[in-house]
């Protein structure tokens, strides 16, 4: 009940006096909201990130040959030796085969759903007729074109027979069809064009038309400049760039639910010390897109964090006026606290009271704060076209921390009231 009776009391003082409340809270309310504010963009940038980034495949472990790292060592006598690569042209025999492929799927058969295998051709001009479009060729095996998930509008995928023949057929963009073909999906079906790739002159067969997505970041959005992708089988891609079913990168996929971490370390290591043990210039090395996600959002949350401590300086500045202005209340509540010993009122409670009201004035302005904090934040984040996200464990620090400022802050003022003589502080006028 004394807890209660306090912090009516403390209302009380507070409506007495409203503009002077509210001056002295404003330095709360402009710290509380602005790590707010921070913490609110710095969650919708991180969503953001992690959604972008796994639709891509969070799961997507990517293997590709590298240069052996260079090694430095000292000897006894203090000089330094370099021990590296001794060449940097990569041969056939450096590269991921298709038994290498073979023996991966098989060693971890139970922890992947598959390879993703491809093969680029490189980037040129379709030209049919008079008409011509810009495009990147790439060969894919059947996983890999599985998950890029195209929405056909036309025809067809590779059947089995295209990728193991290596038909010269090819798949494009509805995006390539409007260009050439007058927008007709169908009447693209069937028709022959030449791919001209570094003036050499490749010739293939449409069999299917897929959805082109012009919101994909990685397309350009000028028109003369955009360029699509042309598919092709894998074994075509591979025949017609002379590879030899040799790759220098592959994808394995991760199955749900794995420790893509734990899995890309049992990967580097079954293929380095299978195959790649007494090769002195190159290594295989791992990458997944949840080792980046995990490394981009801790950075991004060290900055909100940085950014967020720098904003809270000003907390700082509004627990000064805090004290100063409960001091000021202290002195002009003088004779009050004199009565209220006289009549028989313990330090503590003194002490209690007027600590309580500095906790209700720094928790009003924190809740204050945190309003416009995350108003502030949930437009910035419209504006900046993410999914705004209030961070619910940072409100909730954000009013305990308003509560220690209070705390803190007004310890001091209240000592002061607490250990006052009821004799002269009847007196003081």
């Amino acid at each position: 009940m004394l807890i209660i009776e306090n912090i009516l009391l403390a209302l009380s003082a507070l409506r007495a006096n409203k503009t002077r409340a509210f001056l002295t809270m404003l330095g709360i309310i402009i710290g509380i909201s602005s790590v707010i504010t921070i913490m609110t963009i710095g969650q919708a940038m991180t969503n953001a990130l992690n959604d972008e980034m796994g639709g891509l495949g969070a799961t997507n472990i990517t293997i590709s040959v590298s240069q052996r790292r260079t090694k430095t060592e000292r000897s006894d006598s203090g000089f330094m030796f370099r021990d590296g690569p001794r060449r940097n042209d990569m041969k056939d025999e450096d590269k991921i085969t298709l038994d290498m492929v073979e023996a991966l799927k098989e060693e971890f058969k139970d922890q992947i759903d598959g390879v993703m295998l491809k093969q680029s051709i490189g980037n040129g001009e379709v030209k049919h007729l008079k008409e011509y479009a810009n495009v990147s060729v790439a060969g894919q095996n059947d996983i890999s074109m599985k998950k890029e998930d195209l929405t056909m509008l036309a025809g067809r995928q590779f059947t089995a027979i295209d990728q193991k023949e290596g038909r010269k057929v090819c798949v494009v963009s509805d995006y390539m069809v409007g260009n050439m073909f007058d927008e007709d999906n169908e009447g693209a079906l069937g028709q022959q064009i030449t791919v001209v790739i570094d003036n050499k002159f490749y010739h293939y067969t449409i069999v299917g038309v897929y959805q082109y997505n012009k919101n994909d970041p990685y397309n350009s959005d000028d028109h003369y400049d955009t360029s699509t992708t042309l598919y092709l089988p894998l074994e075509t891609a591979v025949r017609q760039a002379h590879s030899k079913n040799r790759f220098t990168e592959i994808t394995a996929i991760g199955s749900t639910g794995e420790d893509i971490d734990a899995l890309m370390k049992e990967i580097k290591s079954f293929l380095n010390s299978k195959y790649y043990r007494n090769n002195e210039n190159y290594e295989i090395s791992c990458m997944s897109l949840a080792s980046m996600i995990e490394s981009l959002t801790e950075m991004m949350n060290t900055m909100s964090l940085a950014i967020s401590f720098i904003a809270g300086i000003s907390l700082l500045v509004g627990g000064i006026g805090v004290m100063n202005i409960m001091l000021v209340s202290v002195t002009e509540r003088t004779k009050e606290i004199g009565t209220r010993k006289a009549l028989g009122a313990t330090n503590s409670s003194i002490r209690l009271q007027f600590i309580v009201e500095s906790i209700t004035l720094c928790v009003a302005g924190g809740i204050i704060g945190v309003a416009f904090g995350v108003l502030l934040g949930n437009i910035i984040s419209k504006i900046m076209q993410f999914s705004a996200a209030a961070p619910i464990g940072g409100i909730v620090i954000a009013v305990l921390f308003s509560m220690a400022i209070g705390v803190f802050f007004g310890y001091y003022p209240a000592n002061k009231a607490a250990k006052m003589n009821p004799i002269d502080a009847l007196r003081y006028e």
